[in-house]
């Protein structure tokens, strides 16, 4: 019976930290999140703390050779995703986990081990699976987040049609349709945000809600845009699913610190020129853009605030990767062509600057 279970231990050990250590570097090298990658270790490393002194036995019980299941015949067939590979190992994981947990309670074993330490470190797995596949979802959603973002802002609009301006602005080569309403009722704001999210998802753009978390909730939003004054990151966080991702809007660098620290999916700094749309704007400057980019790494970065045709290049030159406007797309008389303008000159921007790096 000892020997027995000393093997069954020793293969689940195996597979657990197998599926941590790719779970880990998933968290590390392709989610860049330097305290999932931390917490996965953690897991790791209690684990074999807990079965360490077992070296010698578990080694010695261990036949790889004349495993029964070694050959199963199951082979998972088809390309799988990255997802996939985050559910697959952190499944390896956890099954393994239980039963060390469940060896650890058989009293016949002959094996003294903390059941309940297993256990804890399962919990813990099954927390940081939901975590790393959420934050990987998001970086690759936010990705979409470059060149032309418009913001669809109900007092900009006047007596237009929200949807007709999303459209056309779509049509131009928007990327990225933001709602801002700041005047309707909550229950205007939620039908405008359902028609909005429906058009976006018709046409393959984003569609982000600003500053209220419960209609982006409600109208499965593909994010929220959350200023310095409005819910805090943590609480919409808990509020939203976890593949809805959230930008913050950012004054300074003390500013982008704290955004990029509570877990931001992509940063919003300005007003980068002075902006009539928002009356109690700080103008942070065009070397907001710069110090940000230095910041954010591969995080998306969204300039905003007064940007034209006539300076958008600038601002492309400086880091953004994406420009956020209300005025110089939505306040146009053809809205599908100065969108359609500020997407060419971004592009040509972009260009150039690949050029001349």
């Amino acid at each position: 019976m000892n020997s027995d279970c000393y093997r069954l231990l020793d293969a689940n050990f195996n597979r657990a930290t197998e599926g941590l250590r790719v779970l880990e570097d998933i968290a590390r090298f392709v989610a860049n999140d330097a305290s999932l990658s931390k917490e996965l270790r953690a897991v790791r490393h209690a684990l074999a703390e807990a079965l360490g002194t077992r070296d010698i036995q578990l080694l010695s019980s261990r036949d790889s050779v004349m495993d029964v299941g070694r050959e199963s015949g199951i082979r998972v067939g088809g390309e799988r995703d990255l997802l996939s590979a985050i559910r697959a190992n952190a499944k390896r994981a956890e099954e393994s986990l239980r039963v060390i947990e469940e060896v650890a309670r058989l009293s016949k074993s002959g094996i003294v081990l903390d059941a309940s330490a297993a256990e804890r470190l399962r919990y813990a797995t099954y927390d940081l699976e939901k975590r790393l596949a959420g934050r990987v979802v998001r970086t690759q959603r936010a990705a979409m987040i470059e060149g032309l973002y418009v913001v669809v802002d109900r007092q900009a609009a006047g007596d237009r049609s929200l949807a007709e301006l999303a459209g056309q602005s779509i049509d131009g080569g928007a990327n990225v349709i933001q709602l801002r309403d700041k005047t309707s009722d909550r229950s205007s704001v939620y039908r405008e945000a359902t028609v909005l999210n429906t058009l976006c998802l018709a046409r393959g753009a984003l569609f982000i809600m600003n500053d209220y978390c419960d209609i982006a909730v409600a109208v499965g939003a593909a994010g929220l845009h959350i200023g310095q004054q409005d819910l805090p990151l943590e609480a919409a966080r808990r509020m939203l699913p976890i593949d809805a991702i959230v930008g913050v809007s950012c004054e300074d660098s003390e500013d982008v610190r704290r955004a990029l620290e509570d877990g931001a999916d992509y940063v919003a700094v300005g007003a980068v020129f002075p902006t009539s749309q928002k009356a109690d704007y700080v103008l942070s400057g065009l070397e907001s853009v710069g110090s940000a980019r230095a910041q954010v790494g591969s995080i998306p970065l969204v300039a905003i605030g007064g940007i034209d045709l006539q300076n958008v290049a600038s601002v492309i030159e400086a880091g953004a990767d994406a420009v956020a406007v209300i005025g110089a797309v939505v306040m146009q008389p053809d809205v599908r062509y100065a969108a359609a303008e500020m997407a060419a000159a971004i592009r040509t921007a972009r260009e150039r600057g690949q050029q001349h790096g």
